[in-house]
């Protein structure tokens, strides 16, 4: 801003027009930012879930723990654990 001002003092420029562009581009940036946060900690989430799942199914497969005990081990709901045992069943 500073520089324009410089370089053509005489020229009509609109300086508040230069703020908001340069404040929605801090903006832009920020939200950004976050949106990248967000995506992370969902695939963060998700990675966690598929985990647990997978942790699961292998208990399952064992065939020595109840569903209550598995749903414990991983922090799955016993019917989830319910879930994937039919779905293994398939």
């Amino acid at each position: 801003k500073r520089h324009l001002q410089r370089v053509a003092p005489k020229a009509r420029l609109d300086l508040e027009q230069l703020n908001s562009l340069v404040e929605d581009r801090d903006m832009l940036a920020e939200n950004l930012e976050n949106l990248v946060k967000k995506e992370r900690q969902e695939g963060r989430q998700e990675g966690q879930l598929e985990a647990k799942q997978q942790t699961a199914r292998n208990l399952i497969k064992l065939g020595v723990l109840s569903d209550e005990q598995i749903a414990e081990a991983t922090g799955l709901a016993v019917d989830d654990i319910a879930k994937l045992r039919i779905e293994d069943k398939h």
